[in-house]
């Protein structure tokens, strides 16, 4: 099986030494509405500005279950990206 890494040296792939992908984490509570729909798999640009004006409205995220109350933010989107979201 041949795996493509964009960036990757090819020495190291070949040799089987793949480089640990960088994850973007997301601050919900300060991110504007392109750096959430970048960093959010499954939110697009109309979707991360409902997250912005959610939290304009009721305040910051305490939770990230939370994230779930924005219209469109189901379990699998909040499960695919739980790991990435911060409420700093």
């Amino acid at each position: 099986m041949l795996v493509l890494v964009l960036g990757a040296d090819p020495v190291q792939a070949q040799q089987g030494e793949m480089p640990a992908l960088a994850s973007q984490s997301v601050n919900i509570n300060s991110d504007n509405a392109s750096v959430l729909a970048d960093g959010l798999t499954g939110v697009g640009l109309s979707r991360a500005e409902d997250i912005i004006r959610y939290r304009e409205e009721f305040g910051p995220f305490t939770t990230v279950e939370q994230l779930s109350e924005v219209k469109g933010i189901g379990k699998a989107t909040l499960d695919k990206n739980r790991a990435r979201i911060t409420l700093d």
